[in-house]
């Protein structure tokens, strides 16, 4: 399993990988001038390294509703089907970019440095992504071969 994590964005679309491991790593996201440029981004990275799963993080309001937003994701999303004709699945992405700029503890300047360049987009995408392999991966436990013990 080769997994693409994505956190849009208008401008910004943070990327993430993992795979059977379980482990979701950030990736540089794709900051391209316009929508074609990085929509040609992902679907780059999906044939390089092979992807087969995409994971996507779904903003629902904080009542649990879709707004506007969702559906723009919902666009986005059926532009990724359609493209790389992959799964595509949803993640609840409520608070991700917020756990991503706390963790980070930065100041106010360098945080807005590195939002223009992606980065907290990307490791907004990683815990989207690290969300979603923890539900759909065994756990480590159930992976482990009784037939070889003592």
């Amino acid at each position: 399993m080769h997994c693409l994590g994505i956190d849009y964005g208008e401008k910004r679309i943070g990327l993430a990988w993992g795979d059977e491991l379980g482990v979701a790593t950030p990736m540089p996201a794709a900051v391209q001038p316009d929508a074609a440029a990085r929509m040609d981004h992902i679907a780059g990275i999906v044939r390089t390294r092979r992807v087969d799963q995409i994971v996507v993080g779904y903003p629902y309001n904080m009542d649990g509703s879709v707004g506007f937003k969702a559906k723009e994701v919902d666009a986005f999303i059926a532009l990724l089907e359609a493209r790389l004709g992959l799964p595509v699945h949803r993640v609840d992405e409520r608070l991700t970019s917020h756990k991503v700029e706390s963790d980070m503890g930065l100041s106010a300047r360098r945080e807005r440095e590195l939002r223009r360049k992606g980065v907290v987009d990307s490791g907004a995408a990683a815990v989207i992504l690290q969300d979603w392999l923890d539900m759909n991966l065994p756990a480590p436990e159930l992976l482990h071969d009784d037939s070889e013990e003592d």
